[in-house]
């Protein structure tokens, strides 16, 4: 018996450059949504007007929304000036309110493991600024940023304390960085989680993996989730055939290895994907 609904979407461009392609193949696996992270090769920071305008035509036209922005906001050292990723953020939000998304991606700055204030500082003013925009940013958990562990996570979120800041978890970023992700952080960051990002990841070697072939723990983490009550969305970024600091990619064929793995999996704990 379904216990649960929640909303499938993907990063489309881990199928194609093509908006019009990402969009068919995230339709054919039953997804309503996408995360859009770039189109026609060019990342949502960089993309025209004309562009955007183009890109929300396609989407219009296939009747499909938009989950979230996946920007690449604070992927950048955290010796840049403050207001370098803010101007970079207003770029962001622009596109989200164009496109109608909820929500947008970051994260917390590369070589700051020693720079907590500098951190604190540059994840504030974010969130100011997406507080005044109404937008919600989420931090995804990923190496070599700050907010890598648990902890950290933690950390930044309860030390910013803004509406405008929420948790998007990612299972295999955890297991890259040697963490457990159910039984070391979904107690600890489940009051602030917002969005689940489906990758799967081996411990030994961090490989990324389709759901329940690694060492995710994404089995305890979504009957958690389902127990919880979480009715969010669950978006797939598989990183099946390449993965690097700023995207992966798939390609149709392996998405779809991802995407049928991830429904087998919440299939059988009575979690229904729309």
């Amino acid at each position: 018996m379904t216990t649960a609904r929640w909303q499938l979407s993907g990063f489309g461009d881990e199928i194609d450059a093509d908006p019009i392609v990402q969009v068919a193949a995230l339709q054919a696996l039953g997804a309503n949504h996408i995360e859009v992270r770039s189109a026609w090769g060019t990342n949502v920071v960089d993309l025209s007007d004309d562009e955007l305008a183009e890109l929300k035509i396609v989407l219009a036209d296939r009747s499909m929304a938009v989950s979230a922005i996946a920007s690449p906001i604070g992927k950048v050292e955290v010796t840049l000036p403050v207001e370098h990723e803010v101007e970079r953020l207003a770029r962001v939000i622009a596109v989200a309110q164009a496109l109608d998304a909820p929500y947008i991606r970051i994260f917390s700055f590369f070589n700051a493991l020693d720079a907590r204030d500098a951190v604190l500082e540059r994840m504030r003013a974010l969130a100011d600024l997406a507080e005044r925009e109404k937008m919600v940013l989420l931090h995804e958990n990923e190496k070599d940023i700050y907010g890598d562990i648990p902890e950290r996570v933690l950390d930044l979120i309860e030390s910013v304390g803004s509406d405008a800041l929420k948790v998007a978890w990612d299972s295999a970023n955890f297991v890259q960085v040697g963490v457990r992700p159910f039984t070391d952080a979904y107690a600890m960051l489940r009051p602030y989680l917002e969005y689940l990002q489906v990758k799967d990841a081996v411990a030994a070697t961090g490989e990324v993996m389709p759901t329940g072939e690694g060492d995710g723990e994404l089995r305890e983490t979504l009957a958690a989730l389902r127990d919880d009550g979480y009715q969010g969305f669950a978006s797939l970024e598989p990183h099946l055939i390449f993965s690097g600091a700023f995207g992966g990619f798939s390609g149709p064929a392996s998405f779809g290895v991802a995407a049928r793995a991830f429904r087998g999996m919440t299939d059988e704990l009575g979690i229904e994907l729309a």
